[in-house]
């Protein structure tokens, strides 16, 4: 690997490309568009903008994107019929729920209820599951796009040692399950770890998704390990991540920037399942 910056983007634009010829020769064989159904609760300012770049990509790779907005106190029962409803299109072939939803809604009663063939975030119980034994077909976004990431600059995966500082159902736990699927040591950790500097430094591979801006130092890593900065944050105007970027970039091998680091893999990661589901229901 030559580039010390893994370049998000630059890879995403790749399988995006890969996407779009896909498509162009799938619509030569039938007339079915793929279709992305997207659920927005609320008036999220950074779900909204997620969602429009999200409907943006789907449109530049052929996918009819839509968005079903529904007002903050929507009941829990109106937003599992909506869903319900989404099962039963066929001009749908993917349907995600945009997180976070309002805490009066129960998350695992949504991801229950789509319809695991559609399940393009791949939190329903029967996916999870799948990627717990090691059948990986849909996998969350967010974990798929880090590996493909890692395995287009050629990262050794099998037999390093890896640190994830999340331990959500989103981000930490099918992350975990991935590496250890590849032969990866995998260690947990979260912002509650008891001498944190103490399990990073051992990382050959560090994530970290923790909100929490600059929480992962200099001397809390090792030389030449790999960076993959999952943060999201604003900070007096910028968006930066979890890790600090400036001072820690000097020292390891490799690590990504944000933004135009894993934000864009996922993206691309979520055309890639709604390609996949698409498949699998009009084959």
């Amino acid at each position: 690997m030559e580039n010390k910056i893994l370049d998000g983007k630059k890879v995403a634009e790749l399988i995006e490309k890969q996407i779009k010829e896909e498509l162009e020769a799938l619509m030569r064989k039938g007339p079915i568009i793929p279709g992305l159904a997207t659920i927005l609760v609320g008036e999220n300012p950074a779900s909204k903008i997620y969602v429009n770049l999200k409907q943006k990509t789907c449109e530049r790779v052929g996918i009819n994107s839509t968005i079903i907005s529904l007002p903050e106190k929507v009941t829990e029962k109106e937003l599992l019929n909506k869903v319900q409803e989404l099962n039963k299109s066929k001009a749908i072939h993917g349907i995600l729920v945009q997180l976070p939803l309002p805490p009066h809604i129960k998350l695992f009663n949504v991801f229950s209820t789509i319809d695991p063939r559609k399940d393009v975030d791949c939190f329903h119980p029967v996916n999870f599951g799948k990627l717990l034994i090691g059948k990986e077909e849909l996998v969350p976004c967010t974990p798929k796009g880090i590996i493909s990431l890692l395995e287009h600059y050629q990262i050794p995966i099998t037999g390093q040692d890896v640190v994830i500082v999340n331990h959500s159902t989103l981000l930490g736990k099918p992350l975990a399950l991935m590496f250890l699927n590849r032969d990866a040591t995998v260690f947990v950790s979260h912002v509650k770890t008891k001498d944190l500097k103490r399990v990073t430094q051992q990382g050959d591979i560090v994530v970290v998704g923790a909100g929490v801006p600059k929480l992962i130092t200099e001397e809390m890593v090792k030389e030449n390990s790999v960076i993959i900065d999952v943060g999201i944050n604003r900070v007096e105007g910028k968006v930066v991540g979890d890790v600090d970027f400036d001072n820690v970039c000097g020292k390891v091998r490799a690590i990504t920037p944000v933004p135009g680091g894993v934000g864009p893999m996922t993206v691309a990661s979520l055309l890639q399942n709604t390609i996949m589901t698409y498949k699998n229901l009009c084959s």
